[in-house]
Parts: C-alpha cells; sequence; structure tokens
C-alpha cells in the first residue's frame, strides 16, 4: 500500500479529534490559577500564624507537592488532568505527578530496580535541562557583569 503525502493527511484529519484551543487554553489557565490560588490560600494562613515569609513558601511548596502525590496515588490527579490540560502540568504539582507516576507504574519491578531507577523517567530531562540552562545563564550573567 503506497500512502502519499496527502492521503495520509486526510487520513488524520479524519482520525484525530478536534480540540477547541480556545476552550482548552481557558480551562487550562483557569486550573493554573485554581492550584495557584489554592497555594496562595496555604501561604496565607502559614503567614497568618506568624511563619516567617520563606518558611511559608517553602511549607506551600511541600503541601502542594504532597497533596499531588496523594491525588496521583489516588488516580484523580489524573482525571482532573484529562479535562485541564497544561494547567495540571505548569505548576510544582504537575511536577511531582510527574515524578509519583513513574514511581507508581515502576513499583512491579521492586523499589531498587523499578522505583529507584525509572522514578526519574520522566522528571530527568527537566532536571538534567533545566540545571545546564541554570549554568550556562549564570556563566552569561557573570560574564556580563565582568566586562561591563
Amino acid at each position: 500500500m503506497n500512502i502519499t503525502p496527502r492521503s495520509y493527511a486526510k487520513m488524520r484529519e479524519k482520525a484525530v479529534p478536534r480540540s477547541n484551543s480556545a476552550v482548552n487554553t481557558l480551562t487550562a489557565f483557569c486550573t493554573g490559577g485554581a492550584i495557584c490560588a489554592i497555594g496562595q490560600v496555604i501561604r496565607s494562613i502559614f503567614l497568618r500564624t506568624g511563619m516567617e515569609t520563606e518558611q511559608a513558601g517553602m511549607w506551600t511548596s511541600v503541601l502542594l507537592i504532597a497533596a499531588s502525590s496523594v491525588l496521583t496515588g489516588a488516580g484523580i490527579y489524573q482525571r482532573i488532568a484529562r479535562h485541564a490540560g497544561a494547567g495540571t502540568l505548569v505548576p510544582i504539582t504537575g511536577f511531582s505527578n510527574a515524578i509519583s507516576s513513574s514511581a507508581i507504574e515502576a513499583k512491579s519491578e521492586g523499589f531498587i530496580l523499578g522505583v529507584g531507577t525509572k522514578i526519574f523517567t520522566i522528571a530527568g530531562p527537566v532536571i538534567l535541562y533545566g540545571s545546564a540552562a541554570a549554568a550556562v545563564y549564570g556563566l552569561i550573567y557573570w560574564l556580563a557583569g565582568v566586562i561591563s
């Protein structure tokens, strides 16, 4: 069977469901904003108890990460993400979900060879390229300060 690029494009158009970009963008924006608003409420509660700003931010992040991991383990985060799209991926909760999902999938292979080796399957490239980019940007920033 010889498939031309034009015939392939027609088959793809029939097979791929249409998405409403405006609705998807609005849903992602609102979901990501809701996650951030929840984080802000948690931070405000910590600040009202007399906690210092830096500590309040740290504990807010810890609670959001823990909640995301628990929701991932219960299968709830995936259901939210199915409808909210990128709105659940961008905040810190999305990173927690990525790591938790990898760990859950590899659980049957054992803790050392399964969870231990595969937990960073999704998050590993983010850590690698984030660290590399930080080093490059730091070098550029340092050079800009030395030159001027």
